[in-house]
């Protein structure tokens, strides 16, 4: 049976007409699942008995489950139980501007990615879209405060779930919906270029981040197997174009690897590489783990300070959850070994 959390509204409008009912209806049910937060067709009290007989019949209101909860001052990792038995994980942050969540799109990841921990367990499948919903939903529950803005950079390629994701994407952002604002909603690919460009046609004004982590093809092909297919000079051509079709500004994450990608010559070449484009570059802290070699950088401040001086934009990502299992995948790598 489909889920009802599947359903973006226009599917759901689609769905009423196509059993004669009214098409108004659907912002009714949405109404009781997203806002008064009722998933029992039965205490729909505004929709007739023979239309709620009907949704019983049709759709299934189940929901993933809350295994673990890690809890910092600042943030606060899930680990999901699906209704399959496998596990994903979701991350709560809090900001000075608001509440914002990383959820997973995909139970493991098969991109590879040499330092992270959510591809050491490979892909067992896609997400479905009522899987992502939830996440926002159980954790707004959870918390019994708002959601602010939602970070699609969990565990998965969110490109490798492309219409999963779209439909997430446009659920959320509903007006009768979460009504979570899209330039308060970001993707985050690994560089998946035919997936790019589709998304620069979705008429969306969604904010995209991209996975680089290197300067350069030598270093970003022993650390990421994507760019084998993909590689960096192809990647920024596709990004100029997606840049000129939408306007939008993206997001350049760079993890910072000690003694791997840190070094000044790669913060100038960096520089050069994106000079002129429309991008801001995002440092990230590394989340250091026992599974991989890799180290935190203890050169991010000089790093940072050259990419200014080379007039890049430039960030430094605020660090959350060093003392709980914060790297994406740690969680539910430790379930996974039980």
């Amino acid at each position: 049976m489909n889920s009802i959390y599947n359903y973006k509204l226009e599917d759901l409008e689609e769905y009423l007409l196509n059993i004669n009912e009214k098409k108004f209806t659907a912002r009714q049910i949405y109404d009781w699942l997203y806002i008064k937060k009722v998933n029992d067709f039965d205490l729909m009290s505004n929709i007739k008995k023979e239309l709620r007989i009907k949704l019983k019949q049709d759709f299934d209101t189940s929901f993933i489950s809350i295994k673990k909860v890690q809890r910092s001052s600042l943030t606060n990792k899930y680990l999901f139980k699906l209704l399959d038995d496998n596990y994903i994980e979701a991350v709560l942050m809090r900001h000075d501007y608001g509440i914002s969540i990383c959820v997973s799109s995909q139970v493991g990841c098969n991109m590879g990615c040499a330092f992270c921990e959510s591809g050491r367990l490979k892909k067992v499948r896609d997400l479905e879209t009522y899987e992502i919903v939830e996440q926002i939903l159980l954790i707004s529950d959870d918390i019994n405060e708002r959601i602010d803005s939602v970070v699609i950079m969990g565990i998965g390629e969110p490109f490798d779930n492309y219409d999963n994701i779209m439909n997430f994407i446009r659920i959320i952002n509903s007006p009768y919906g979460i009504n979570i604002g899209a330039r308060h909603i970001t993707v985050s690919t690994c560089g998946l270029i035919p997936k790019i460009d589709k998304f620069s046609e979705e008429n969306l004004q969604v904010n995209l981040a991209v996975s680089l982590h290197a300067p350069n093809n030598e270093i970003r092909n022993k650390i990421m197997n994507v760019n084998k297919a993909y590689n960096i000079n192809e990647l920024i051509e596709c990004l100029k174009r997606y840049i000129e079709k939408t306007n939008r500004r993206v997001t350049i994450e760079y993890v910072m690897l000690n003694s791997v990608n840190d070094r000044l010559e790669h913060a100038r070449e960096l520089a050069n590489l994106l000079k002129g484009m429309n991008v801001y570059v995002n440092l990230i802290p590394y989340n250091e783990t026992s599974n991989f070699i890799y180290k935190k950088s203890d050169n991010i401040s000089a790093f940072y300070d050259t990419l200014k001086k080379c007039g890049i934009n430039v960030t430094v990502r605020k660090e959350f959850g060093a003392n709980i299992d914060a790297a994406c995948g740690q969680l539910r790598a430790k379930e996974v070994k039980k």
